[in-house]
């Protein structure tokens, strides 16, 4: 008889007032009637779904949990619970289906242990990959028009190309503290300047300026 598959059931609120009760009972409900035994539940309250794993506690426990294959399928009820990104999505599907876990995602109908839910991960994947080659696209094409015409203040884009008159200001009163003998850890203290910057201003800056 073949054993019962792992589930493991990921909910998340984006605010305190929220609670995650309907979502862990719809949850709960689908486990049973597939006859998922139900071998952990991690929640995310009061967390939006555009941090990354470090910004969600339970969904980086859920992710370590995955590689240590505790679970073979995670449950949650719709796709924003994961990420607010199709980009971030796939990705997330991309791992656990490396590691031999599914996902089964309640309102969207999709389970990737299904023939069409292999085929929805896919699709989803071609329209990620078009998504960041637009968005690629869309800054490099920003850039160029922000350095050909400079921006709507007229300012060009990028570091400025000559030192600004407040830095010049700051090298002569490095180099004139630096001729007086003090040690670069004094002019540091006087000029409010790092060390690193005091060393490189002596040792690069001309004696004239």
């Amino acid at each position: 008889m073949t054993a019962p598959k792992r589930a493991a059931i990921y909910l998340r609120v984006s605010t305190n007032e929220q609670n995650t009760d309907n979502q862990r009972e719809v949850l709960q409900a689908v486990a049973k009637r597939a006859g998922w035994d139900i071998v952990g539940v991690y929640e995310d309250k009061g967390i939006s779904g555009a941090k990354g794993p470090n910004g969600r506690p339970q969904f980086k426990r859920l992710l370590e949990d995955a590689t240590a294959r505790k679970f073979d399928v995670i449950a949650t009820v719709a796709l924003d619970r994961i990420g607010r990104s199709m980009a971030h999505l796939v990705t997330f599907l991309g791992e656990i289906k490396a590691l031999g876990v599914d996902l089964y995602i309640h309102d969207q109908h999709l389970d990737t242990s299904t023939p069409m839910g292999e085929m929805l991960f896919n699709i989803a994947g071609t329209f990620a990959q078009f998504e960041r080659r637009l968005v690629q696209e869309r800054v490099r094409a920003g850039i160029a028009r922000a350095r050909t015409h400079g921006t709507r203040s007229g300012k060009p884009i990028g570091r400025p190309k000559g030192p600004s008159a407040r830095r010049r200001s700051k090298e002569r009163k490095v180099l004139k503290l630096h001729g007086e003998g003090k040690s670069q850890r004094q002019i540091a203290s006087e000029t409010g300047l790092g060390k690193g910057t005091v060393q490189m201003i002596v040792s690069e800056t001309p004696r004239t300026a």
